[in-house]
């Protein structure tokens, strides 16, 4: 789908939403239409807990296995999205995030996505050690310090000595 339609699906999907309460409401009442609404709230949460776990079992099998886990990140975003679907309120909404959770509409979806999309692996290496602050060694005689003075009461001055900052 272009994205040019976009726009035109975020004002068409509340209008036939909207229409799909109304039309449920008039047959099983309002009572009921607002309890189907709250349980496909609660089963997507527990259905995304469920298929996200095991998904990530899956990448990380595929990982260990010295394999890109493609397929598996493409089914984590698919899964994501059907997630966001069922908790957003609505019917037609619930009918996408629910047929989204079913392996073989993933698989299709990635079928079709795989041909478009590439994706690279990148190699691991171990990383550039890491180095400390510069050390500027100096002696005595390659500096000079001198008293700012400034205010007695100062905080940056060091109560036991009386001193204060130097300039270097």
């Amino acid at each position: 789908m272009p994205l040019r339609f976009l726009p035109f699906l975020f004002l068409i999907l509340p209008l036939a939403e909207i229409g799909t309460f109304i039309w449920v409401g008039g047959h099983i009442g309002v009572g009921w239409t607002l309890l189907l609404v709250i349980a496909s709230v609660v089963v997507g949460l527990l259905l995304l807990k469920r298929q996200t776990l095991s998904t990530l079992r899956r990448a990380r099998a595929e990982a260990r296995a010295g394999r890109v886990p493609e397929r598996e990140i493409v089914h984590g975003a698919l899964i994501a999205l059907a997630g966001v679907l069922l908790v957003v309120p609505g019917f037609l909404t619930d009918i996408a995030g629910l047929l989204l959770f079913l392996p073989p509409v993933r698989d299709a979806i990635w079928r079709s996505l795989r041909r478009r999309v590439v994706v690279r692996g990148s190699g691991f290496r171990p990383a550039q050690p890491a180095r400390g602050p510069e050390i500027i060694e100096l002696a005595e005689v390659d500096f000079e310090r001198r008293e700012l003075g400034g205010d007695p009461r100062s905080p940056w001055r060091d109560p036991e000595t009386g001193d204060g900052p130097t300039r270097h």
